[in-house]
C-alpha cells in the first residue's frame, strides 16, 4: 500500500510538472503571437491612411502580406484561442485566451490599439 501512495504522489508529481511547463511554453507563444499580430494590424494601417482592417483575414490576403496564418479562424494554437473582440477601421482589441484555464494556461492576453499588451489571470474571468 505504502508502495502504491508514494507511486501515485511521484506520478502526481510529475504530471503538476509537465503541466506547468506546457502552460508556460503555450503562455509565452501566446503572448508573442498576439505581439506579432498587433505589429501586422499597426503596419497595415500605416500603409492605409491610418485605417485598420475591417477583417481579420484581410492581413493575410493582401498584397503585401501582413501574417503568414489566420490565428483566429485557425483557432485554438497551442492551447490558446484568439478573437477580436473589436476590429474596424478605427482600431482593434484583440484578445489571446486559454483553452482550459490552469491546464493550457493561466493568463489571458489581451492587446489593443497602439500595441498596448494587457494581460491578467484567467481564473479571475471565471
Amino acid at each position: 500500500m505504502i508502495v502504491i501512495a508514494l507511486s501515485a504522489l511521484a506520478l502526481r508529481t510529475i504530471i503538476n510538472g509537465i503541466i506547468n511547463v506546457t502552460s508556460t511554453q503555450n503562455e509565452a507563444n501566446a503572448q508573442s503571437t498576439l505581439k506579432l499580430v498587433s505589429a501586422a494590424l499597426e503596419n497595415y494601417a500605416k500603409n492605409n491612411q491610418g485605417a485598420y482592417p475591417a477583417k481579420f483575414s484581410v492581413l493575410t490576403q493582401s498584397q503585401p502580406q501582413y501574417l503568414d496564418k489566420d490565428y483566429i479562424k485557425q483557432s485554438p494554437v497551442k492551447g490558446y484561442s484568439y478573437n477580436c473582440s473589436r476590429l474596424d477601421a478605427a482600431g482593434y482589441n484583440c484578445h489571446a485566451s486559454p483553452v482550459r484555464c490552469k491546464m493550457t494556461g493561466k493568463v489571458n492576453f489581451s492587446v489593443t490599439t497602439g500595441s498596448l499588451l494587457i494581460s491578467e489571470d484567467c481564473a479571475d474571468k471565471e
